[in-house]
């Protein structure tokens, strides 16, 4: 049977997948690709996810692509405005011709003697196989299929409608509705300003609280800038600031966590102006950065809270009843839509297995290379963002160095690289964060090392020289 042959297999069609394409497309013009996409439409995350009021908590600047100036007005952008932007780069580029919707890919098979992989694929018109020289997975990191739901005592008592945020139903009626929406991260701080506009009344119930800082939804700086420079270079000069301010602001945090947190809180003081006690609610029990800070735009989960159309909770769950929740407490809330933003149920690689030579790949037991490749697997590399910064940063570092790597192949003639093992042994987390979703995960999660090119440094002014113009034969073995 004839199994159709590309250079490069990309896989998935969301903002990294399309990146990467457009990355191979300049890079490399002389090798052919495709995208196999899961899903019917480009996107990725940012079509998945349909909640109120959806949005990045990272500036537009760092999110957006160097390679085409993000244009819109808001530097925190809506989900829709991002989706857009996407969709608008791989029509613009072409991109979108290289998609396969529908196609989702269930292992690859790596076989030395062909130095190519033999990836299965689940269509609607069933299995097929496709072969690839290098396979790089872009899907991010967490399933599509179902989000994280603890086990929440009394949730199959609820009269009302249990909604997760991760499958939002167009059909959900929420306008003059109680709710209560659990959770303390992103998601949480995000849909309780936007379900306050139309509900009676949201509760915001957390069992412990995070940390919540304020950013401008436009960035005064960045609308000079771009007022007196061209697109593609304001773009550039405010991408710099961006990741400089940033980054900044990340070193600050960890390097001085106690003065970090007097800060924050003053800030957040600042914002609630006395309506909101700051103690319990904003006042967590970790440093700033030890999970990922929680962004909202012009202070609008503050104002929300302010104006008593929604308030905030910490307190324990005792269980869930047919009207509502019962605190530890005893306090109980009334609700008739329940939404637990509880958080995302990490995938490696997307889910996908890989058989190298015959053997199954346990990738809790690898170790990452330059946060790409993995030790032991052949011409294959993953996409994984920062957690401090901006996704978009790292991926494109990413897709550059495959970029670097298959060049170096096609010149000197090799057929396969794979990064060979050279640290101390000593190990660290792949996901440098104490979140509970990273937590649940770490034990199918690849490992990293002590030292580069094992170590995830989570610094792109560090990585940039490195996925740029570092060795590329570094702990790397490349077969003719």
């Amino acid at each position: 049977m004839h199994v159709e042959h590309v250079d490069v297999l990309i896989v998935g069609a969301g903002l990294s997948g399309i990146g990467a394409g457009y990355r191979l497309q300049t890079q490399c013009p002389e090798l052919d690709y495709v995208i196999l996409e899961s899903r019917d439409a480009i996107g990725g995350t940012w079509d998945l996810f349909r909640y109120p009021g959806i949005r990045s908590d990272s500036d537009m600047y760092t999110l957006g692509y160097p390679f085409r100036p993000w244009r819109g007005e808001k530097s925190i952008a809506d989900g829709a405005d991002i989706l857009q932007y996407i969709r608008d780069t791989a029509s613009e580029f072409g991109i979108d011709r290289r998609i396969r919707f529908g196609h989702r890919v269930i292992d690859a098979s790596w076989s030395s003697e062909r130095a190519s992989w033999t990836v299965r694929v689940s269509t609607a018109g069933g299995v097929e196989e496709l072969g690839c020289t290098f396979l790089y997975l872009c899907g991010g990191y967490y399933s599509y299929e179902s989000g994280y739901l603890p086990d929440i005592p009394g949730l199959q008592d609820f009269a009302g409608r249990v909604v997760h945020p991760q499958f939002w139903p167009d059909d959900l009626d929420y306008e003059g509705r109680k709710i209560v929406v659990i959770g303390s991260g992103a998601t949480a701080v995000t849909l309780v300003p936007a379900l306050a506009e139309k509900a009676e009344h949201v509760t915001m119930l957390q069992r412990s609280p995070g940390y919540v800082m304020s950013l401008p939804e436009h960035d005064a700086i960045a609308a000079r800038i771009r007022g007196v420079l061209p697109d593609d270079l304001a773009h550039r000069v405010v991408r710099t600031k961006n990741v400089v301010t940033n980054l900044g602001f990340f070193q600050f945090c960890r390097r001085f966590p106690s003065l970090a947190r007097r800060v924050l809180r003053t800030l957040t003081a600042r914002r609630l102006r006395g309506a909101v006690p700051v103690d319990p609610h904003f006042t967590p029990r970790y440093d700033p950065w030890d999970q990922r800070l929680c962004v909202v735009p012009d202070s609008d989960l503050f104002r929300t809270l302010r104006s008593g159309s929604a308030e905030i909770v910490t307190d324990r769950i005792d269980t869930v009843t047919e009207k509502g929740v019962r605190l530890g407490s005893g306090r109980e809330l009334e609700a008739e839509i329940l939404i637990p933003a509880t958080g995302l149920r990490l995938v490696p690689a997307g889910g996908v297995e890989f058989v190298v030579d015959g053997e199954k790949v346990d990738l809790s037991e690898r170790f990452i290379y330059r946060g790409t490749m993995l030790e032991g697997v052949p011409n294959a590399a993953m996409c994984v963002g920062y957690t401090n910064a901006s996704w978009t940063l790292r991926a494109d570092l990413a897709s550059l160095y495959v970029c670097r790597v298959l060049r170096h192949m096609r010149r000197r003639g090799y057929r396969s690289a794979v990064p060979s093992y050279s640290g101390d042994g000593r190990t660290r987390p792949l996901l440098g964060l104490d979140s509970g979703y990273i937590h649940r995960a770490e034990g199918s999660l690849p490992k990293q090392g002590s030292r580069s090119p094992w170590l995830m440094r989570q610094n792109y002014l560090l990585d940039l020289p490195t996925m740029r113009f570092g060795r590329i034969d570094e702990s790397m073995v490349f077969t003719p």
